[in-house]
Parts: structure tokens; C-alpha cells; sequence
């Protein structure tokens, strides 16, 4: 009887790990679909120019440098000083108005880089509302004028937009403390302002460095704030390379750099978020907080509206009263526009979320070192640029296209062309790149909340590993794929520059039209395709919101 017991306990051992192979191997390719563009674009120095490098680096690199630096400077502290006292506030102190702002600070979330670049010049420029009544209202010259276009400008652009990351996460942390210890530091000795900075705010630090991560990542990866700005960073330099001078290896060259800026900011942000850990108390959330009265109160109100209104409020009815002047605009084309928008974001959705479950589901219950590493790199294509990604697909499609025709030169004599250089496909290969990293948080969650008791009865009731995937894991995962899902069709109907870069002949999106129009000083009818992707944009702030709330 024992030996009989046995032998089933080894045949279905022997058949799980035979089960196993094919999620390990899955996410092994998914991870080299990732890495092979990066790969690509660091072997773009076989082709080194020395004469072109000369030139580059004699004019173009110095400036890019330098500009690049201000940006990551400038939006770090600016998303510092107004994340985390306006997390600080809504979550620990009581004052009027809080209880609106404390979700209202997360709708710039909605609000692309790119579109506030623009309302932001066009309220601001030479012939805009401000230059224009200033002039009429204290008797100025007609020349008069004053330059918004400089690195002020799109530093505070790019902090007004990117401020929630560091808001939402040290607002965490912070109510993760619960108001216990910052009493606890007072009842010690501590005033307020030394409760805050010896105690809070280091224990915070983690999320804190977290969202600032975030928020970096998304500065270096922006293209089309800064070219509304003509301000030229590395993404704009790819962009002039490809275009303006066609010379793709010199774009991947410039990419390379960018993707090593990238990697160097990754590192730095995991070493000290490995340092910043910190045991959070064990009674969660904030039972009683500090209520502020008169100036103090005034001022708490006063700042969190202040960001809101130049965040988010007034922009968006600048927007609106826009869009209502263009209006005569709407015709069939922006039809073709959202359907082109909207059904690239759905395959990307789709092609995205399959791949995020594989991933999660492969290192849940098969999580060996490879595994674990695929992860690892999966998830690294987030904190890459668009354009970086671009160029590395482009030039990976390129080679593989070229190697195609030539063996189908060979075999039939006939010349096939470029296949899938310039296609749909080359668009997709970015977006899933780079927002692999989107789809896997809500789907990992929501594969941790299954118990692994669950799986063990189906395999025990004899369902083999698919069976148990297709009747358990989805009908369960089916909110989070849902999420998942929803978040990569916004990401991919806002992304600009890989889809500026490798779109189709004809497949122009509302983010490329805001390009053009932007492109050419029409701020009034880029308002109308910049209200529709705003309408996108805040079904997702609303999800995080309400999980934010719960």
C-alpha cells in the first residue's frame, strides 16, 4: 500500500516539472524580447564615426549635457518641495479643504508633460493672454516681452505634472507611520519641525526616493515637453538624428548614452532604497491629526489650491475654452485619429497583459534564479525613454528584415522588401517594452492574494496546468487583468516619441497630431485632441484614487 501511495506522488511530481518548462521558457524569451533592442543600440559603437563625434562632441554633446543635468536637478527638488509637504499636509494635519485635496493632488497624473507645455506657452508667450494684457494694462511698448521659454520654464512644467509621484508614495509612507510616532517624538522632547525632520521624514525616505525615481525617469524620457520648449536634451538630439539628418546609428549612439544615464539612475535609486529601510508602526494609519488654525491654516489651504489650480484646474479650462474655439476642427480625420489611438492601445493592452501573466505566474510557482532574473529584466524597459526603445526596435527589425530578404532573394529570386520595419508590429515591440513594467504590478498583486492551496486542490482533483490556468487563476485575476490592462491602453494613447518615431505611413494618433499642431504654434486646435487624451487620462487616476482611498 505504501509503494502504491507512492509512485502516483512521483509521477505527478515528475509531470509538474515537465508542466513547469514551458512558463520558464516563456519568460526567458519575454525578457530577451526586452534586452535585444537594448542590445542592439549599445552595439551601435561598431559603427562609431570619429568625424561625426568630432563634431558632436564639439557643439551638440556640451549642451545636452548641461541641459539634461538642469532638468534632473531642477525637477528633483521641485517635485521634493512640493510632494512631500502636500503629503505631509493631507495626511497628518486637519485644515479646510483637505479632505478634497487630498485625492484632487493626484489628477495631474492626467495631465500629459507635453500638454502642459504647451497651455503653459501659449497662456505665456509674446501674443498670449498675460503678455498681451500686461502691455495694455500698464501702457508698455508693443515690443515688450518677457522669454517663457527657457530652462525655468519647462523645469517648472515638468514639476507641476510629475510632482504626484513623490506626493502619492511619501503620502503612504507617511500614513504607514500612523500619528503614534510622531507623538511619540514629541512626548520625547521634540518640537514640530524636529519631529518632522528627525523622525518622519527619514522614515519616509524609502517611498519618498521611490517617487522621486519615478519621477526622474519620466523627466529623462520626456520628448514632447521639451521640444515645445525647444529645449534640447538627449531625446530631442534621437529625434533631430533620425529625422533631421537620417542617420540612424548616430540616434542609437546618442540613445546609448541616454540608456546608460538611465541605468546608472537606477543604480544609484535601488542602493539607497536597499539603505532606507525602516519598520513602519504597528498601528497603521492616522487616528487623530493636528488640527491648524488661523495663519497656519490659511496657509496649508492656500498652498495645497495654489498647486492644484496651476497643476491641473486652470490649465484645463484653458483647455476647454479652446477646444470650444476649434471646435469647426472636428471632422472624420480625428475619428481615424482615436480609432488609430485607441486600437493601438488595445492590442498593446492585450499583447502587454498575456505577457505580465506569464511573467507573474512563472515566477510565483517556478521562481528559480533564471526566472527571477527574466523578471528583473521585464520590468527594466519602464524606466527606459521611448525613444531609446525606438531606436533600438528599428534597428533590430532592420537587421532581422534585411537577413530575410536576403534568404528569400536567395531561395526565390525575388526581392520581398521590408517586412516588418515600419510596421504595426515595430510599435507594438516598443510599447511592450516599455510598459511590461505597468501591466505586471496589478497582475503580480493580484496572483498574490490566490492562495497556492487553491492550485494544489485543482492539480489534486486531476486538472492538468492549463485546466488549472484557464478555470481558476483568470476567472480570479480577471479584476487585476482588467486594471492592467486599462493602465497600458492609457500609457500607450499618451506615448509620444516611440510612436512619433516608428508609426506606420497613415497611422497618426491624437498625441502625434498635438505634435504637429504644437509644432507649428497652434495651441487652440491642439487643445481639441489634447481635451480627448485628458478624458483618457483620468479613468486611470480615478482607479488609483479610489485603491489609494481604500
Amino acid at each position: 500500500m505504501t509503494g502504491l501511495a507512492v509512485r502516483p506522488s512521483i509521477a505527478q511530481g515528475q509531470a509538474m516539472r515537465s508542466d513547469d518548462r514551458p512558463w520558464r521558457w516563456s519568460a526567458r524569451l519575454l525578457a530577451i524580447s526586452v534586452l535585444v533592442p537594448l542590445a542592439v543600440i549599445l552595439g551601435s559603437w561598431l559603427y562609431f564615426d570619429p568625424q561625426v563625434w568630432s563634431h558632436l562632441g564639439s557643439t551638440v554633446l556640451p549642451r545636452l549635457l548641461l541641459n539634461t543635468t538642469s532638468l534632473i536637478v531642477g525637477v528633483g527638488v521641485g517635485t521634493l518641495l512640493l510632494g512631500v509637504p502636500l503629503a505631509w499636509l493631507t495626511v497628518m494635519c486637519e485644515f479646510p479643504g483637505r479632505r478634497i485635496l487630498d485625492w484632487a493632488l493626484m489628477l495631474p497624473f492626467a495631465l500629459p508633460a507635453y500638454v502642459l507645455a504647451f497651455v503653459f506657452v501659449g497662456v505665456l508667450d509674446f501674443a498670449g493672454p498675460v503678455q498681451s494684457g500686461a502691455r495694455a494694462l500698464f501702457g508698455l511698448p508693443p515690443a515688450w516681452s518677457f522669454e517663457v521659454r527657457n530652462t525655468f520654464g519647462v523645469i517648472a512644467v515638468m514639476t507641476l505634472v510629475l510632482y504626484p509621484y513623490v506626493y502619492m508614495l511619501a503620502r503612504v509612507s507617511f500614513t504607514g507611520q500612523g500619528q503614534s510616532t510622531y507623538e511619540a517624538a514629541r512626548s520625547l522632547g521634540l518640537g514640530p519641525w524636529a519631529a518632522f525632520f528627525r523622525v518622519s521624514l527619514p522614515m519616509a525616505r524609502p517611498g519618498i526616493v521611490a517617487g522621486l525615481s519615478l519621477a526622474l525617469m519620466e523627466a529623462l524620457a520626456d520628448f514632447g515637453a521639451v521640444s515645445v520648449f525647444n529645449f534640447d536634451t538627449f531625446t530631442t538630439a534621437i529625434y533631430k538624428a533620425w529625422f533631421g539628418f537620417f542617420d540612424l546609428h548616430s540616434a542609437a549612439q546618442l540613445a546609448s548614452i541616454l540608456l546608460t544615464i538611465v541605468l546608472v539612475a537606477m543604480l544609484v535609486e535601488r542602493h539607497f532604497r536597499d539603505r532606507a529601510r525602516f519598520t513602519e508602526s504597528g498601528r497603521n494609519g492616522v487616528q487623530r491629526r493636528i488640527r491648524l488654525t488661523g495663519r497656519l491654516a490659511l496657509g496649508a489651504s492656500a498652498f495645497g489650491w495654489g498647486v492644484f489650480v496651476l497643476a491641473f484646474a486652470a490649465p484645463v479650462v484653458r483647455l476647454a475654452s479652446w477646444a470650444w474655439g476649434a471646435a469647426e476642427d472636428l471632422d472624420g480625420r480625428y475619428l481615424d485619429l482615436f480609432l488609430h489611438t485607441l486600437s493601438l492601445g488595445a492590442m498593446a493592452g492585450i499583447l502587454t497583459v498575456a505577457a505580465a501573466f506569464v511573467l507573474a505566474y512563472a515566477h510565483r510557482y517556478h521562481g528559480d534564479y533564471s526566472t527571477a532574473l527574466s523578471v528583473r529584466v521585464g520590468m527594466l524597459g519602464y524606466a527606459l525613454p521611448g525613444s531609446v526603445l525606438a531606436v533600438g526596435v528599428m534597428l533590430s527589425l532592420t537587421w532581422f528584415d534585411n537577413r530575410m530578404a536576403d534568404g528569400m532573394e536567395w531561395l526565390t529570386g525575388r526581392d520581398i522588401g521590408l517586412v516588418l520595419s515600419g510596421t504595426v508590429i515595430a510599435l507594438l515591440m516598443a510599447y511592450f517594452a516599455r510598459f511590461l513594467a505597468v501591466a505586471y504590478g496589478p497582475v503580480e498583486s493580484s496572483l498574490e492574494r490566490i492562495r497556492p492551496s487553491m492550485r494544489d486542490a485543482a492539480r489534486s482533483l486531476g486538472a492538468g496546468q492549463w485546466e488549472t490556468v484557464w478555470r481558476v487563476y483568470l476567472p480570479m485575476l480577471r479584476p487585476g487583468l482588467l486594471t492592467a490592462g486599462l493602465l497600458v491602453l492609457v500609457d500607450v494613447m499618451k506615448e509620444m516619441p516611440a510612436t512619433l518615431l516608428l508609426r506606420p505611413f497613415g497611422w497618426d494618433t491624437l498625441a502625434v497630431r498635438i505634435f504637429e499642431l504644437t509644432s507649428e504654434g497652434e495651441w487652440e486646435r491642439a487643445a481639441l485632441p489634447a481635451v480627448g487624451l485628458l478624458l483618457v487620462g483620468l479613468v486611470p487616476v480615478v482607479l488609483l484614487v479610489r485603491k489609494s482611498g481604500r
